[in-house]
């Protein structure tokens, strides 16, 4: 569990309303069916028509990470490129084929075993690649969900406000319906700009965040791979990939 998106999640949104009660207000003061409706249902539907419903699944799925990241770890990785490098050494290339099978990755599997087969490097290289050019669209796609709803929502805020003024103006000579009008009005605007602010624009740059140490260590693999086909001793092969991380081997695990 990420202590510090759990807390960012309610951090925001916690002084904001701390403020309104210093003021004088409460709560209920912002609890309004009626513009929860029209500003969230109306940029649900919007984002429903926005995306295909794999995409939409995928965002559903990557908010758990936000706040149960995935871990990697760079320093076992690094082992475990270094372990196949010296097999493959002793025992020639043809050996990964058997071991390429009790690889920790399936990336890691998929350019073992090509590597086995004779494939050519540069065709090995764009297979990895085409595999990391997929998982990084992925994560795109579903950090853009969330940033559309944060698009989409103040302007359904303000067209929640424009009901609530048209609402005000056919009441006019009824004062006492004048204020359903009002509270609509001001409160659809706040709902937009606080889930767009507060927690949809914030949700997709967290994803993308979380996802970079995801790619540095599927790039590692790539290194990797490609440097156990050159033939590369497997001291060598541990320095290249070393120097991908911080050298007190922080970033072995998805902190955000």
């Amino acid at each position: 569990m990420d202590i510090f998106a759990v807390i960012g999640t309610f951090l925001g949104i916690g002084f904001i309303l701390t403020g309104q009660a210093m003021e004088g207000g409460n709560i209920g003061q912002l609890l309004q069916i009626t513009a929860a409706f029209i500003v969230l249902g109306g940029t649900t539907g919007a984002i429903v028509l926005s995306f295909p419903s794999k995409t939409l699944l995928l965002a559903l799925k990557y908010l758990k990470d936000v706040y149960m990241p995935p871990k990697v770890d760079f320093n076992g990785l690094i082992t475990e490129i270094g372990g196949f490098a010296a097999k493959a050494r002793k025992e020639g290339i043809i050996a990964l084929e058997k071991e390429s099978a009790n690889a920790s990755d399936p990336m890691l599997k998929l350019g073992l075993g090509a590597v086995a087969d004779g494939t050519d490097p540069t065709l090995v290289r764009e297979m990895l690649e085409n595999q990391l050019n997929q998982a990084e669209q992925e994560v795109h796609n579903a950090a853009k969900v969330y940033e559309s709803f944060g698009g989409y929502s103040p302007t359904l805020g303000i067209i929640g406000a424009v009901m609530g003024l048209i609402q005000v103006m056919q009441n006019l000579s009824d004062p006492s319906k004048l204020g359903a009008g009002i509270a609509v009005a001001f409160v659809a605007t706040i709902y937009g700009l606080f889930a767009a602010n507060l927690v949809m624009i914030p949700l997709g740059t967290r994803i993308k965040f979380i996802y970079q140490d995801i790619f540095l260590y599927r790039n590692m693999i790539i290194e990797g791979v490609l440097s156990i086909q050159a033939g590369e001793s497997p001291i060598l092969i541990e320095r290249k990939l070393r120097s991908f991380i911080l050298d007190d081997g922080k970033g072995a695990s998805v902190n955000g």
